[in-house]
Order: structure tokens, then sequence, then C-alpha cells
């Protein structure tokens, strides 16, 4: 509690500003140190470090609501940011209203992605709460003519400690507006003994709507004299429409209009896709037109691409030596003097997100101004690329967030909501464009394929004394250069050279990996790929000298300690934390490992056929084991138990941590056994679920997670527990089975 931010009154006008609610008696707002109050409008185009990281309204009635200005999409950010505010505010929490923030810079980053929601607003938002808490007592204490120090907050109430008597937060709320806020220094907080709301399974507050069918997805949003978009995409990145018929889509009853697409180069950034737009009033009508578009395509460069063979390069690079990044001694000359060797390849495919549903966004552009709403992870970045596309200022355009269903991170590329405020400009009516599941699986923006290269050098005494990786995929960053070619540091700081082993010589190396579709981030990122090679790596060391592979990670990981890749060469981004937050801390890795091996029995004797597999990491700065046990017969493998054991600091709501690492476990599965995205001839093969298969209900196993308590700092908790996933998996096979799987996913090896 120690950074001088700054808690404000705020107007009623800016709160309407911002929220669209109707502005309560009493509303606070935060500003972080040396950024400017939120509410002013001094901010330029390129600014972004204006940050309101929440409002705080209290209306007459004593309902207290509470903005939370990051998406919806399953994971409880709508309930866990509002119960931290509301236990240090004591309110009562069946008096709490949650209210879906504008998009709006002021807010600070929106993007809902990198696990981040509590762990960077944790801290502000129980200064906002202890701030409200002080003036609620303070305007309760003039009240009554007593000092200050004789009241107190209790369940949405300030209570008068001698004589009992009390007035609700609502009765105070006018009278608290009209005093000065406290400087964060005098703030007082609660101890982690006396937090109700923290730490308890609160039910999510949608979860009443949910059931029921009474809430707003991105599909659901329809207005009045509405018209519903399907664009036929060049199949193609980089292609472009030659030709196409125009007149035979307007043939199908209800179409009534055929746009062209802006024709758009690289990079592909967040623009749309070169393709023509079919247009009717209802969906059906508009998926018929398309079939008669008759299009013929430029296909340009990326004609070529063939998945299949682009892997077969990457593998035949990646034995190869690479651009070193982070060393340790001498990897190579220590790799050459050891008594036995170990060297491994392993490789992943492109995956797409495939979230329950696929985007949609509706746009109405009227006066020079646009009104969007959509299933986003990203509304100041939806803002800013409307804007650009419809060559207006972003102040004239507003962003609805409704909620989604499911993102993974696909919601965070704001193409779909470019493309209807594209045709709404250019029909000049309200437009909806909806993705099919085609439309998702083949043009969307996908986890990279890449190839992980492993070698260790042992001594005579089994101790691993050289480590030499390598990693090679196409970057993320190529979507925003159309030019990178490798590998960036923010990707090589995912699970890679933050390796935290405690080895004599190490080398740490990439390789150039050219991209040919569109890369975006997916749940987990690059940890996807490094937790797999390095988890499956370590279980064959630990086979090679003979120890259990919970020993292996343990000798690897050696004493406790904080390690820093950086003075080693790398420059470590960390999840963009500063330097000293959230370190790395190889007791806590250690520790989830330990606590797996006792809460799963993963290291019992199993029956005939079966095994148990494990693999431990760090990402998103929360550690995460998971144990995976699986049946081998017939050539067929069935997961029958898995366990995770997370730290991700101090929880705020344990009920949903445990369905983000249930989540998370299925993700994984998924990416492990049966995910694939392949490319022939630059297009994408497959089209929909029976071909791009994810986890079925059957085939999902027994789940049980275990949270470790913990008073640090709030670590991430949607992504880390994808990573560990698939080399437990890969691991438990080859001890049910003796056979080793390098290449994902399993479906190509074993029936799944």
């Amino acid at each position: 509690m120690s950074n001088p931010k700054q808690i404000k009154s705020v107007s009623r006008r800016d709160f309407l500003r911002y929220t669209s609610l109707t502005g309560g008696a009493f509303v606070l707002g935060a500003v972080l140190p040396s950024f400017s109050p939120v509410w002013a409008n001094a901010a330029t185009a390129n600014d972004t470090s204006n940050t309101l990281n929440l409002f705080v309204s209290i209306d007459d009635d004593s309902t207290v609501n509470i903005v939370c200005h990051r998406s919806e999409m399953g994971q409880g950010v709508r309930t866990g940011i509002p119960q931290i505010v509301a236990d240090e505010l004591c309110a009562d929490w069946s008096k709490v209203n949650v209210v879906q923030g504008l998009a709006d810079e002021a807010y600070g980053s929106q993007n809902t992605d990198g696990s981040r929601s509590i762990r960077r607003f944790y801290t502000t938002m129980r200064e906002m709460g202890a701030t409200a808490r002080a003036m609620l007592e303070q305007a309760a204490a003039q009240k009554w003519s007593v000092p200050v120090a004789e009241v107190f907050a209790e369940n949405g109430m300030i209570v008068h400690k001698a004589s009992g008597k009390t007035l609700s937060f609502g009765q105070l709320a006018s009278a608290a507006g009209q005093i000065t806020p406290p400087e964060i220094k005098d703030l007082t907080f609660k101890s982690p003994e006396q937090f109700k709301l923290i730490g308890k399974p609160i039910t999510s507050v949608d979860l009443p709507d949910v059931l029921i069918g009474n809430t707003t997805f991105g599909q659901d949003i329809k207005l009045d004299g509405m018209l519903y978009a399907s664009i036929e995409r060049c199949p193609v990145v980089g292609g472009s429409v030659k030709a196409f018929d125009k007149d035979a889509p307007l043939k199908v009853a209800n179409v009534l209009a055929v746009v062209e697409m802006p024709k758009q180069s690289l990079p592909v950034l967040f623009k749309n896709l070169n393709g023509v737009a079919v247009l009717a009033s209802n969906t059906w009508s508009a998926l018929q037109g398309r079939q008669s578009l008759n299009v013929t395509w430029d296909l340009g460069a990326n004609q070529t691409h063939d998945s299949e063979a682009y892997l077969t390069e990457l593998k035949q690079r990646i034995v190869t030596k690479g651009k070193p990044f982070r060393q340790i001694g001498d990897a190579y000359k220590a790799y050459e003097s050891s008594d036995q060797t170990l060297e491994a390849t392993y490789t992943l495919p492109y995956l797409v997100h495939a979230p329950m549903e696929p985007p949609a966004a509706t746009a109405v552009f009227k006066d020079g101004y646009c009104e969007v709403w959509a299933c986003t992870q990203t509304p100041q970045s939806t803002q800013q690329n409307v804007a650009g596309a419809l060559g207006i200022d972003k102040s004239k355009v507003k962003v609805n967030v409704t909620l989604l269903g499911g993102g993974f991170g696909r919601k965070s590329k704001p193409d779909f909501s470019v493309e209807a405020a594209v045709l709404a400009q250019k029909t000049g009516k309200p437009v909806k464009v909806v993705w099919s599941r085609e439309d998702e699986i083949r043009h969307s923006y996908y986890h990279a394929i890449s190839a992980q290269h492993f070698q260790a050098g042992i001594d005579a005494n089994n101790q691993v004394t050289s480590w030499l990786q390598r990693t090679a995929f196409p970057s993320i960053s190529w979507t925003f250069t159309g030019t990178t070619d490798e590998p960036q540091n923010n990707e090589l700081s995912l699970g890679f050279g933050d390796l935290p082993f405690d080895i004599d010589n190490l080398s740490c190396e990439t390789h150039k990996a050219p991209a040919h579709v569109r890369i975006g981030w997916m749940r987990s990122v690059c940890n996807i790929q490094h937790g797999f090679a390095i988890g499956s790596f370590v279980d064959e060391l630990a086979e090679r000298v003979g120890v259990s592979t919970a020993k292996m990670w343990l000798t690897l990981i050696g004493d406790d300690r904080i390690v820093d890749p950086k003075p080693e060469g790398f420059d470590y981004a960390n999840y963009g934390e500063p330097d000293g937050a959230f370190p790395i801390e190889t007791k806590r890795l250690k520790n989830v490992l330990n606590e797996l091996m006792i809460k799963s029995a993963a290291d019992q004797p199993t029956a005939e056929n079966e095994g148990w597999g494990i693999s431990v990491h760090r990402s998103f700065v929360s550690y995460v084991a998971v144990a995976t046990k699986v049946r081998v017969e017939n050539n067929k493998v069935s997961v029958l138990e898995m366990h995770s054991v997370i730290d991700a600091g101090r929880v705020i709501n344990p009920d949903r941590v445990k369905s983000q690492q249930e989540g998370a476990m299925i993700f994984g599965l998924s990416i492990a056994l049966m995910s694939e995205i392949t490319l022939k001839e630059g297009a994408i093969e497959q089209s929909n679920f029976h071909d791009y298969n994810v986890l079925r209900m059957h085939q999902s196993p027994k789940i049980v997670t275990h949270i470790i308590e913990s008073s640090e700092a709030p670590g991430g908790v949607g992504e880390p527990g994808v990573p560990p996933v698939a080399a437990s998996v890969v691991n438990a096979i080859y001890h049910a089975s003796k056979t080793r799987i390098r290449a994902l996913p399993v479906s190509k090896h074993f029936t799944v």
C-alpha cells in the first residue's frame, strides 16, 4: 500500500460519461502515480497512461455500484474485482451492483488477457474501498458530532461504538461525497484475518441471468433495421479479390447488398481480411447469397505454404546451432566432454482458439459517429481500430462490451468489429457481422506452429552438467510488422528463457521462422510449446538416469533461490512486471510439485497398461504442477484422472480459481490429444469441430484442483494451468506404454 496514488471525488457528469450509469450520490475515481486525473480531457490519441482502475458510486438506497472495466468471458472477473472493493469498503454484498465499463483509455488498460486483471489492480481496488469507507465514516462522525475514531463500517452501515447508533451507506452517501478524500498514506486497511469477501467462494454475479438465458452475448445483439453480413474471405493470408459475381447473391430472397471489403495489404494488424460481404435481412439469406459469389482470388505469395513441409524445415533447422540469448558457462564444451548425452526435438502444430461463441460485432454509423456492440476482450483496441478504419477520431467511437461466450485470446483481436463498422459506414444501416464456425476455424489468428530442441550432457554421477535448448516458431510480432521472422524477447520470456534450473553450463537459443498466417496470442501463448518440451525432456532425463521424474525436477531446480536471467544476458520480460516484483522463486515451484506428489499419489504403482505423468511450470507469475493418469490399451489412450496444484499467491475467489484450473486441464488436454490446424497451398484444411477436435464430455476425466494458501501478491490464474498439461499426458503415456511422443497431438500416434 505504499504507492502514492491519488483518489478524488468525481462529478456525476464524468461518471455518466465513462459508465452510462445513473450517477450515485457518492462517486470516487482512482489515479495511479504520475498519471493525469481520469476525468481530465488532456489525453492525446497516443497517450494511454491515464489510468482509471475503478469507479465506485453509492446511491441513496445504499446500492453500491462498482464498475468492472474488464471483459467477462466466464472467468469471473465481474465478481472478483467487486469482491476486493466491497471487502475493504465493508459493503453489504447483497447491495453491490456491478456495472460494465465502456471503452475508454481513461480506465487504463482494458485488455482482458495476460492473466492480469486481479494481479494489476488488487492494490488499487483495496485503496478504493478503504478510501470510500474512510469518507463514509467521516461523514457519520460529523453527523453525530463524535470523533471519527468512535465509528466503524460494517456490512453497509456505519456504527457508533458507544451508542450503537447506525446510519446506512445510502443515508451518508451525499454527505460523504462532499468530503475531501484522504491521502493513501492515511488509509487503514483490513488485515487478512478481517476479510469477509476476499478469499471466499462468492457465486458469480452473472450466474442467475446465465442460467435463465437473461444475458446478452455478441451474437444476441439486435437493432431495428439491422442487416446481417456474412463475408467470403480470401483463403490465403495476403491474397485478394480478382473478380466475383455481384448479381447472383442479389437473386437470393432477402439479400439486400453485396459489398467488396476494402483491399488490405501487409501487415495484417487488425484490419479486415480481403473478401466480399453479402448483407441480408437475416443470417440464413446472407449465408445462401455468399455461396453464389463465385469469387476468384489472387492468392499471393503465401499460397505455397504447406504446414507439413514447413514443420520438416523447422525440425531440420532446430538441431543446428542457433542464436544465443541467455548463456551460463560453456554448454557446448561441457556437452562434448560429458559421460553420456541425451537429445530430443519436440513439435506442435498450428492451433486455433475455437471459443464456443464465434466472433460477432454489430455497428451503427451515423452523423460521423460509430457505436459498436461486440464480444471483445479489448474495447479500447476496438475503439482505436474502428476509428482508424472509418477515418474518424476515436472519441467518436463508442464500444459496448457484451458477455463473451469464451475468448482464449481470439476476441482480443478486433478485426470483426472493424468489419462491422466498415459495412455500417458503407450501407448507412446497422450491420451485424456474423462469423460462422467455419469462418472462425479458417480465418483466425493462430497459435504458432513450433519446434524445440534440447540436449543435455550428464556426468558419471548422473548429474546434468550441460543444457542446450532451442526454440523456433513464427512470431506474433509478424502480425504487426509483416516482416518479423524470429521469436521475440517477450515470447522467449514465456517459459523458455526463464528456465529455473541450477546448471553450470546453459545455452538458450532461437532460430528463424517466417510467418505465413495471422499469428496471435492464445491462452498461455508460448508457454504451451515451451511447457510441453521442457516437461517432456525432464521426464526423458529421469528415465535415462534411473530416478523418478519428481526427483529429476527437484535436482534440476536446485536450492531455494531467486532466479534472475538478466545477468546471463537475457532481458527477461517477466510478464510486464517491474524489476523486483513477482520474482522467479524456486521454493514455490518445488512446493507445488511436492504438494502434487502428496495429493495425487502419482508416485504409487498403477495397474498394467496404466501410468502417471507429471510436469510443473511457472507462467504469468504463478506456479502450477499437474499429474495425469492414463490407460493405454489396444492402441487407445484414455485419460483417467488429473490433479493440479496452483500457487497463485493470495486467491480472491477460490471457486473461480478451481473453475479456471478445470478449464485449463480440458483446454490443455485438447491441445495434447487431438487439436491440429494444417495448411495446404496456403489455406487452412480444417473447417469445424468434425475435423478440428476439442475434448468432448465423455473424454473428460476426473479433475481435482488443489490451491496453495498464500499471502503473496495475487498472480495470474486464467492461463497458468495449461502449460504443464501436455507434458504430463505424454509422460503418462510413456510410463503406461513405453511409447515416447514428441510430436503433438497424441492422435497422430494413438486413438484418443
